[in-house]
């Protein structure tokens, strides 16, 4: 009886960094594993490769990305990168690797990357592996921060690997897993920074014309070299600043935004110490080993235009450090406008004047830093008490929870929705209406806090119950109000 052909490897597979030659990468083995078990399946990213996620088996996910059966070569990166501000030239892929490219219905190309598959040449001693609960940690995030318009890399599937893995950061020995990795490119800012290192303009060239073919169509448009790599690095500029608005606005903290995490396409990926803040406070830090809190979640902003100077210092050997320089003049601006526009929806505003709304966004902040409430609470709170009839009657203005605060935290929380009000009253008509639609749409009633993320940790280790960590990833997945 011959075998039902395996519909992930009859996907438009497509080797356009192959094609750059071995300089980029080296061609890997994956681990043998002594078991497979799926654990999560993505069925929405199938569906956008244009699968049939009913035709594509457990079994066939685990062949394809357990036991890693019928695709070939497998490839580790290269890359080199600032760790905490350190240069360090022993990188590169220790613990995955490019399993495949893929052409996808909407005609762009994707990367299937693998996290814990095995050791490589830039494993330093480490056992490329990846423990069970940090695939898990990172399905919540990517799929929280997806869910909340974050451009993000997804996991499409985590496979348990039956290996027991000792951890200074986790209760040892514990469960190992292969999580398999959906983003829009594997090369990154330290991939640039290792060919600086080597002293090879000829391959940075090389690569940056490789990421704006595929990458960058605006500046596919220019003819001259010179102005297409001035489009592709001011375009990843305003990519990076929306980005980082994003997190902020979303509350998330990534915890290490060394320049091997940043994607050279301008996507958030790669999320181990990262967390969503309970309460507004600029100083969190999410890794517990960034003693000077370097990647905390105030300092984002500033981090990210940090790497994208760095990555100046390798792209100067092909292009202007002048024409870059200009570009990244606008991150501040950008930035402010994006993080700006993404507070003012998760207030309920589409626009304000100017001046009004930037008085709304700081005082909400100030608020947020100096009142016990939760960043998520205070959003979440506001969404549910809204109504309409707040316009006519201020005192109306989140009254449950004025009622229920101190006497100092009361008046600061009088003092806001004044200002509210103000907001309130620049409306008419369906403008007021559309308050409501933007908070219920713009402001997610589950966020996977660590609390919530070790709550259905406890039932997978103790009683290998996953069934509440499923219902979490779908309360993530539909977030909102209605």
């Amino acid at each position: 009886m011959t075998a039902t052909p395996n519909p992930i490897l009859s996907l438009n597979y497509v080797p356009v960094l192959e094609s750059l030659g071995d300089d980029y990468y080296d061609v890997v083995a994956a681990a043998e594993f002594p078991e497979q078990v799926l654990r999560f399946r993505n069925d929405a990213i199938l569906q956008q490769l244009g699968l049939d996620s009913a035709a594509v088996s457990n079994d066939q996910l685990v062949a394809a990305f357990g036991k890693f059966q019928g695709r070939e070569p497998l490839l580790a990166l290269r890359y080199h990168g600032y760790q905490f501000g350190e240069y360090n030239p022993f990188l590169g892929d220790g613990r995955g690797f490019l399993y495949g490219q893929v052409r996808s219905e909407d005609g762009q190309i994707y990367d299937f990357g693998t996290k814990g598959s095995g050791t490589t040449p830039y494993s330093r001693g480490g056992d490329g592996r990846l423990t069970l609960k940090g695939g898990v940690r990172e399905v919540l995030a990517a799929e929280a921060l997806h869910a909340a318009g974050v451009r993000t890399s997804r996991t499409l599937c985590l496979v348990e690997t039956g290996e027991a893995l000792w951890r200074g950061d986790e209760p040892s020995p514990t469960r190992s897993s292969v999580m398999v990795r959906f983003s829009r490119s594997h090369i990154r800012f330290g991939t640039f920074e290792r060919l600086d290192y080597l002293n090879r303009p000829d391959l940075i060239q090389k690569l940056l014309e490789h990421v704006i073919d595929v990458y960058y169509p605006s500046a596919r448009l220019f003819t001259d070299p010179q102005e297409r790599y001035a489009q592709f690095y001011a375009e990843l500029v305003q990519r990076t600043a929306e980005l980082v608005a994003q997190w902020m606005a979303a509350g998330f903290c990534h915890g290490v935004l060394n320049t091997d995490n940043m994607s050279i396409t301008g996507e958030s990926f790669d999320y181990g110490p990262y967390a969503f803040i309970d309460r507004y406070d600029r100083k969190f830090t999410a890794a517990y080993f960034d003693y000077a809190r370097r990647y905390c979640f105030g300092n984002q902003p500033i981090i990210c235009q940090w790497n994208l100077k760095g990555l100046q210092k390798p792209l100067k050997q092909v292009m202007s450090e002048a024409t870059m320089e200009s570009a990244l003049a606008d991150y501040k601006p950008c930035y402010e406008q994006h993080y700006q526009q993404l507070m003012l929806r998760k207030l309920g505003f589409d626009s304000l004047p100017e001046g009004e709304g930037t008085e709304l966004v700081a005082q909400t902040l100030n608020l947020l830093e100096n009142v016990e409430i939760g960043y998520h609470e205070f959003f979440a709170g506001l969404t549910a008490q809204f109504s309409p009839d707040w316009q006519a009657n201020p005192e109306a203005i989140f009254s449950a929870t004025l009622q229920a605060s101190d006497a100092a935290a009361a008046a600061q929380l009088n003092d806001w929705r004044q200002t509210y009000h103000r907001a309130l009253l620049s409306l008419a008509g369906e403008a007021l209406e559309g308050v409501g639609d933007r908070l219920r749409h713009t402001n997610p009633q589950t966020v996977p806090l660590r609390p919530e993320i070790e709550a259905v940790w406890e039932p997978i280790t103790v009683e290998n119950d996953w069934q509440p960590f499923y219902d979490l990833v779908e309360n993530i997945r539909q977030p909102f109000w209605d």
